[in-house]
């Protein structure tokens, strides 16, 4: 399928967008409110999933398919705190969140795009952490994003989901409670990732209380619409995708697959599916959109999005914390359990499975061609995606786990990873390239 990269920038009065083809976009998938001035959709990687919000890297640059401590690494950052916030990339920086569980802190890091130095560090919150949390999750497992002005960051302390605007050198712009969130039955924490549309941030909350998900204007951190969720107890983050003529919001979670109008909240269209609780984000290609979960059951359908919904196909698979990749026509899916899966998008077949190692996590990665996946063990498998079989590239051990997903752009590879257990844990920002 051949495919578009897009390209804006403002003028005074108008957004002016510009399309040009290139072998590694996605042609009239992408959502057409999706970036502003001073992004580049080459050079950026800008907030979760990438340019594209489906883990897809733009065309350009030859990235490494073995890399290790000790080989292809451009730099080795150790990393204050912990946090399974996964890197963006804008400019000549590199951001995350992070969090010292101890001094209970929520700080946002800057690092130079060449050498992996702290260029600053932003204290962001300070106190009312959660009593409990799962074991696999972090006090800053959201990962920012970027409007090439001001970052965004949304997490979970003093009983409510706060959202925080910092401009790129770390001064502060705006902070609001975008919500309650005080989950009871479920301590498990917070794990979605905001999600920028034209002029809103969007943030989703989703407990055993009253659910929500909430647009906030960028500018001003107020608050533009918001959506009732009731009392769903799910994690993933929405996603905006252009589906079936016109740009759609997706989420999963609440036993549905759920569809709103970016622009206001209204709900467009829901069908049942999936399980009560998901993590990952959903992935769509041309008008079929796929979901997988979770808990307490196993399910992953594929949608096919219009005015009449209809539901396609499913099974009895999961990906519940990791989402999934849609590549020309083809599903790829690596579960809890381990197994690598390729399924047919319009009708589900299997075209076939690879047993490997769980459990996962991590989100995939598709650059330059190759799809980089990582199980929790810091296991990453380099793999061309491709119908006919499962085709291993390299296979990569990176410390001792891989929870954050990588970032991809421009011929380099930005992997958070930790080494050591208990006190002896450390973070690092790696970032790999030829």
């Amino acid at each position: 399928m051949f495919a578009r990269r897009y390209r804006f920038w403002f003028s005074l009065v108008s957004l002016v967008f510009v399309c040009v083809r290139g072998a590694n976009g996605l042609a009239d998938d992408a959502p057409r409110g999706f970036a502003w001035r001073n992004l580049a959709i080459d050079r950026d990687w800008p907030w979760w999933r990438g340019p594209f919000r489906n883990g897809v890297a733009p065309s350009g640059g030859a990235y490494p398919a073995r890399f290790s401590d000790m080989e292809n690494v451009v730099f080795k950052t150790p990393l204050p705190g912990r946090g399974h916030s996964s890197p963006i990339v804008v400019g000549e920086r590199v951001y995350l969140a992070t969090a010292d569980e101890i001094q209970k802190r929520h700080s946002v890091l800057a690092l130079d795009r060449t050498s992996g130095a702290i260029a600053w560090q932003m204290e962001v919150n300070h106190g009312g952490f959660p009593a409990n949390n799962h074991s696999k999750n972090t006090e800053a497992t959201p990962t920012l994003a970027c409007d090439g002005e001001r970052l965004f960051v949304a997490l979970y302390n003093h009983d409510s989901v706060q959202a925080t605007a910092l401009d790129l050198n770390g001064k502060p712009v705006w902070q609001k409670s975008a919500g309650p969130f005080r989950p009871r039955k479920y301590e498990y924490g917070y794990a979605p990732s905001p999600l920028l549309y034209k002029d809103v941030v969007i943030i989703a909350a989703e407990y055993d209380g009253e659910g929500w998900i909430a647009a906030l204007d960028r500018k001003t951190g107020n608050r533009v619409w918001k959506i009732d969720r009731g009392n769903n107890i799910s994690f993933s983050s929405p996603v905006v995708g252009h589906v079936a003529g016109r740009d759609e919001m997706f989420i999963s979670g609440a036993d549905q697959v759920a569809s709103f109008d970016p622009d206001s909240g209204k709900k467009l269209w829901s069908v049942a599916g999936t399980t009560a609780a998901t993590c990952g984000t959903l992935v769509w290609e041309s008008d079929i959109v796929v979901a997988s979960g979770g808990y307490p059951k196993a399910e992953t359908l594929a949608v096919r999005a219009g005015a009449k919904p209809q539901v396609l196909w499913k099974n009895k698979q999961k990906c519940y914390e990791e989402s999934m990749l849609i590549h020309e026509g083809h599903v790829y899916a690596f579960t809890g359990g381990g197994v690598m899966y390729c399924w047919r998008l319009t009708d589900g077949k299997e075209m076939w499975a690879k047993r490997l190692e769980g459990p996962v996590s991590s989100s995939p990665v598709l650059a330059g061609g190759l799809v980089y996946w990582a199980n929790e063990r810091g296991a990453w498998y380099v793999f061309r995606p491709t119908p006919e079989k499962f085709d291993l590239v390299a296979e990569n051990q990176l410390g001792d786990e891989a929870f954050p997903s990588p970032a991809a752009v421009g011929g380099r590879l930005f992997i958070r990873t930790a080494t050591g257990t208990g006190k002896d844990r450390r973070e690092f920002l790696y970032c790999f390239g030829k």
